[in-house]
């Protein structure tokens, strides 16, 4: 029962973090856009862990406070504007650079947190948490699974949320066409095949820093087409 405890309290605790976060910046800032439908899902997981919804519980704690680690060690760090840019990673660097820009439109940032976060972090979460655990990627398939089923309802939040309405968003807008460009559905698969190729090159670690790195880089670019900013 300890470690059930504890899987509780991680999780809680990554809410308390994110909650923090979005008492400390301005409602239209392109992190708090992020943070706050991020958040939501957070505390969907966390009733969903208490209710059983997931196989193995360890385990998907483990993945969810490890992905939700690697944002948080970036938006900590803007919070309090402590840090270089170049500090930043890649794959977060255009929103945090565009982050109070009045051109980019709300859904423009929470997109742009999702691809991040999942096009990126997800790989690394997942190798990280099987380095905590002792287990290969397949053993966590499932997990990766029921909480790709919870990220979809971000997406439906963000829709619900910061979707302009349908006198604003027409065929012709520019938006319309950028929401269009990306699929959650693919960022998760990409993702999965990240994950493993890390896993297969962890006794190259020059070869997996490399893939890593590039990792980074290419949705770092998709971020930048993301965030292009567009007339109100």
């Amino acid at each position: 029962m300890v470690w059930l405890e504890q899987c509780t309290a991680g999780v809680d605790t990554v809410v308390s973090r994110m909650r923090a976060l979005g008492e400390s910046w301005p409602e239209h800032d392109g992190l708090a856009v992020f943070n706050r439908v991020y958040l939501t899902v957070t505390e969907e997981v966390g009733r969903r862990l208490d209710g059983g919804y997931f196989p193995d519980r360890r385990a998907a704690t483990a993945l969810d406070v490890r992905f939700a680690e690697r944002y948080l060690s970036v938006a900590e760090e803007r919070a309090g504007e402590r840090a270089g840019q170049g500090s930043v990673p890649a794959c977060w660097r255009p929103l945090v650079q565009s982050r109070r820009h009045p051109g980019v439109r709300p859904l423009q940032f929470a997109l742009a947190g999702i691809n991040a976060h999942i096009g990126h972090d997800l790989a690394l979460a997942v190798v990280d948490t099987c380095r905590a655990l002792g287990c290969e990627p397949g053993d966590l398939e499932d997990e990766f699974e029921q909480v790709g089923m919870i990220l979809v309802a971000l997406e439906e939040r963000i829709r619900e949320d910061v979707m302009p309405g349908p006198d604003l968003l027409q065929v012709a807008d520019p938006l319309t066409h950028l929401i269009g460009a990306w699929s959650l559905e693919q960022a998760r698969e990409a993702a999965w095949s990240a994950a493993r190729a890390l896993w297969a090159l962890r006794g190259l670690p020059g070869l997996a820093g490399e893939f890593a790195e590039r990792l980074d880089a290419t949705v770092g670019f998709t971020n930048r087409v993301l965030l292009t900013p567009l007339p109100l």
